[in-house]
């Protein structure tokens, strides 16, 4: 029998620790974002691990889990260590059989998601295509990268969003994308927080408390999806942290970082941006495609003003379709308002522009219009989704928000 050697080594938790190599310097941005986490903990196991420090390791999986109680990924680190002293360990998550595979494997998934989220930090200076622009009532707003089980918090630095902190979350058992109800996933999408529910009024189910956001939303319901229910929410009391994909649909945190997380929710306001994988730019090319759609925008306002019924449909797209109403429809409609208005006024205010995940030039554009003529004044909050046709910015959905 082979014995093992008098300073083992654990292969599959050293092939783990190769990925925090790149994420040692990341740990040195700013604790804050970090400091709810197990994160920088665990990053320090399997660095001692790296070291081939197992004692080292040991004890601080020890501090992690007194930290920690109920992160279970922990306790599965500090099982593999202390098997480490009697034999070398084949696979992370060496454990004896009475513990469901299942169990370990959720758990290795787990662990190579957080690992890999330190390693594979967005470069200093790099801003999510997603969010080109927020109004200066949005604080913060939220976008989950579904490939790295990742949710980041961006703050609102005058309209441009500037890095918070990010987080591990759990998404949907069946994946992304959701289309029906039942199918167990997550959507994609731009969503807005509609609710809070504060955990006294929930089950212990969803641990600290929830935040309802709007699916489906317009562009979801034209594309005949359906479903209800998708929350941000929290886990059990006596669980930590769920596996990478375990939920029913909903985004769910720790109630830890739910809690921190909650501090940026405002109701009706904070936009949560669902992406497969998040895409990152840099802040010039961000700017540029800001100003493009802005400058679109308010040619399609002036044009309105204008009374020029035909420039102001050429900013329609043929596909467009709104409330029932097929671009043909719509044209007719407006050209008939128009023929009764001798002045028309309209101004813009509290602007948010956010691209849609999975779609390089499709924007959801949201603002208070007030508008006034010679025989109607009314003011509202308005949606717009736009994309690019043949190097143009049209319209092809709007609505109230």
């Amino acid at each position: 029998m082979r014995r093992a050697p008098a300073t083992p080594r654990a292969p599959a938790l050293l092939r783990a620790a190769a990925l925090l190599r790149a994420a040692v310097a990341a740990l040195l941005l700013p604790c804050a974002a970090l400091a709810a986490s197990p994160e920088p903990m665990l990053s320090r196991v399997v660095a001692a691990i790296e070291a081939n420090q197992l004692a080292l390791a040991l004890q601080r999986a020890e501090e992690l889990i007194a930290a920690h109680p109920n992160f279970s990924l922990g306790h599965l680190i500090r099982g593999d260590l202390l098997l480490a002293r009697s034999r070398p360990l084949a696979t992370f998550g060496n454990v004896v059989k009475t513990v469901p595979q299942e169990k370990v494997d959720d758990l290795r998934a787990e662990a190579l998601v957080r690992l890999r989220a330190l390693r594979d930090r967005p470069e200093s200076g790099r801003l999510p295509r997603s969010i080109l622009q927020l109004h200066a009532g949005q604080k913060h707003a939220l976008l989950v990268d579904s490939r790295r089980s990742r949710l980041y918090v961006f703050e609102n630095a005058d309209g441009r969003p500037q890095y918070v902190a990010d987080y591990y979350v759990t998404l949907g058992k069946g994946g992304v994308d959701k289309a029906r109800e039942g199918d167990q996933k997550t959507p994609i999408g731009v969503y807005h927080v509609t609710a809070n529910l504060p955990r006294q009024k929930l089950s212990d189910f969803y641990g600290a408390g929830a935040y309802p956001i709007n699916y489906p939303n317009e562009w979801d319901r034209s594309l005949g999806r359906n479903g209800y229910g998708i929350w941000v929410h929290g886990t059990p009391p006596d669980t930590y942290s769920r596996p990478p994909r375990a939920s029913d649909g909903c985004i769910v945190l720790a109630n830890p970082d739910l809690l921190s997380v909650g501090r940026f929710m405002q109701v009706g306001m904070t936009p949560v941006i669902i992406a497969e994988e998040v895409e990152w730019a840099d802040a010039a090319a961000v700017q540029l495609e800001r100003e493009t759609l802005a400058a679109a925008l308010q040619r399609w306002r002036v044009d309105w003003e204008s009374r020029d019924a035909e420039r102001y449909l050429s900013h329609y797209s043929p596909r467009f379709n709104a409330a029932g109403q097929d671009l043909g429809a719509w044209a007719a409609h407006k050209r008939a308002v128009n023929a009764g208005k001798s002045w028309i006024r309209v101004g813009l205010a509290q602007v948010s522009m956010l691209r849609y995940p999975n779609h390089a030039n499709f924007v959801v554009v949201t603002f208070a219009q007030q508008y006034r003529s010679n025989n109607l004044s009314n003011t509202m909050r308005k949606r717009q989704y736009w994309q690019k046709e043949d190097g143009r910015w049209r319209i092809f959905y709007e609505g109230p928000a």
